[in-house]
């Protein structure tokens, strides 16, 4: 079994590391199906807990998918995980995003519809995307909160908001974790959000603690991205800016080697180490790149190692912004 960690005050004890199933549908190129089926079986197998989706990831796709590997599993492993899901994405035929929809009636419309692809009679944790900037964060938190005495769901989240709109939310029902990234490379909740959020006693979902694999220690500087990949148009991964993060990544590989583990497993142990009451997300799709981050959990990151990465990789160090400026106005959190 791998360790637990509680989201929040009021939410659910769920593994120390979460997986994150975006990339086994959209965004980072074609995924191999049956790979992500006996990915998401190797994370329940070794206790992993939190699987976490998004009802507009593939539209839809990544949920069926979740739903055939719980199907699949052995009972008891199907029966501890939880889902974690997002909704309010609005989407084209095409595949763009076109805003996103936080109304009571889209609330209670989008949760429908990912409880029958999830073949499942409650979601564990259930968030908007990204605030609704026409609907007041009142009335979509209390619309969950219908949702939650009615059994559908069982603990309210958040995505992606500012500390503000986070007091705002819990003053209307208990929010058990928000989700919003949070690296190395991504320290912005650090002075607002985060104090906020252990103030509420609520938890946090780290996404991106790889940084879209830009700090994994995997990717590389000629690597050719898939048509689609997110990674295309991240300014992150553009030009100066990528060399400049990946010359990052060369200091924490020496501060990794001299640990002796990987430079993956030392970005998550960092995350890990700032708090009990932070979950990483791994985006894991294959069954190699999720042993080496369930390999994290075994890092002991010392106040000498901890010290070092700083050293390595200083807060706001990197290059880039973390989205393109369209997505960037979507962030609650950054406004």
């Amino acid at each position: 079994m791998l360790p637990t960690r509680s989201l929040g005050t009021t939410g659910p004890a769920v593994s120390a590391l979460g997986l994150g199933c975006m990339g086994m549908s959209a965004l980072y190129g074609e995924a191999d199906r049956a790979e992500s089926i006996a990915t998401l079986h190797a994370a329940l197998e070794a206790g992993v807990t939190l699987l976490d989706t998004g009802d507009f990831y593939g539209m839809g796709h990544n949920e069926l998918l979740i739903a055939e590997a719980l199907r699949t599993a052995p009972a008891g492993r199907r029966e501890q995980a939880l889902t974690s899901v997002k909704f309010g994405a609005l989407r084209t035929v095409e595949g763009g995003f076109t805003g996103y929809d936080g109304r009571p009636a889209a609330v209670r419309n989008f949760a429908a519809y990912s409880l029958q692809r999830l073949g499942t009679d409650h979601i564990d944790v259930y968030r908007i995307a990204r605030v609704d900037p026409d609907v007041p964060i009142e009335e979509t938190v209390g619309a969950i909160a219908e949702l939650v005495e009615a059994g559908h769901v069982r603990h309210i989240g958040l995505s992606e908001v500012g500390a503000d709109t986070l007091r705002r939310a819990a003053a209307v029902a208990p929010i058990a974790d928000l989700q919003i990234e949070y690296s190395l490379i991504s320290r912005g909740i650090e002075e607002k959000i985060l104090p906020a959020a252990r103030e509420l006693g609520i938890g946090v979902t780290a996404y991106g603690v790889l940084s879209r694999g830009l700090i994994s220690g995997h990717f590389t500087r000629d690597r050719a991205l898939a048509p689609g990949d997110f990674r295309g148009m991240s300014p992150r991964f553009q030009g100066g800016n990528l060399d400049r993060n990946l010359a990052l990544v060369d200091r924490l590989r020496a501060v990794a080697e001299a640990k002796g583990v990987s430079v993956a497993q030392t970005a998550i142990a960092w995350a890990l180490a700032q708090g009990d009451d932070i979950v990483p997300l791994v985006g894991a799709r294959t069954r190699t790149r999720l042993a080496e981050a369930l390999g994290a959990l075994d890092v002991t990151l010392d106040a000498a190692d901890l010290a070092a990465i700083e050293e390595a990789v200083p807060a706001g160090a990197a290059a880039g912004e973390r989205y393109p400026a369209a997505q960037m106005a979507h962030l609650d959190s950054e406004h």
